[in-house]
């Protein structure tokens, strides 16, 4: 049930781009379209889990016993930078179009700021490996189901007569603003 729980809290009421603000780049740029929006939060899901397992191992069997975490930060952005052309490489040899539509924001996931909040916050609430894994699979899955949502937002409003000024940036804006207090109203349910 914990583990129930740790996943429901990092997916919704702890989502990373709503709740925290973090990942916000992605979120504007790439949630243009539905299935562009879902390619993009499943890399960004493989990459927060994968490498919330070894930021697990990397903090509990190296850089604690050796009394190194000043170099957290480095060894978890070179982590992340793995997994990211790891997955890079992946894109790029099963899908050309795919990794064309992504474009610039394929490799920027490694810049992702919700990847790097993740990497801390694991060492810092002190999870075990498991409880790592899901809350990293948690993160990613909350972070695709706010960019699919925008996506199918951003879709229709194709067919919506939004007003000149409000056209583009400031709708999405808009939007994003009253999705992240529609999040909130899950935020009584479970914290973290």
């Amino acid at each position: 049930m914990k583990l129930l729980l740790l996943f429901v809290g990092a997916a919704i009421t702890n989502n990373f781009i709503l709740a925290r603000f973090l990942g916000i780049c992605p979120f504007i740029g790439v949630s243009k379209e539905v299935p562009t929006a879902f390619s993009m939060g499943m890399a960004t899901t493989f990459v927060l889990t994968t490498s919330a397992m070894v930021v697990w191992a990397v903090q509990n069997l190296i850089l604690v016993p050796f009394h190194m975490e000043f170099m957290q930060y480095v060894s978890f952005i070179l982590i992340i930078a793995s997994f990211v052309q790891l997955t890079e490489m992946a894109i790029r040899k099963i899908s050309e179009p795919l990794y064309k539509t992504l474009g610039i924001f394929l490799p920027l996931i490694t810049t992702n700021c919700a990847i790097l909040g993740m990497a801390l916050l694991i060492p810092l609430k002190g999870y075990s490996f498991i409880e790592s894994t899901i809350f990293g699979f948690g993160a990613g899955a909350g972070f695709t189901l706010a960019m699919v949502l925008m996506a199918g937002m951003r879709e229709n409003l194709e067919f919506a007569d939004v007003p000149k000024p409000l056209q583009g940036a400031p709708i999405t804006l808009i939007i994003a603003g009253l999705m992240a207090i529609a999040f909130m109203g899950f935020s009584g349910m479970l914290s973290m």
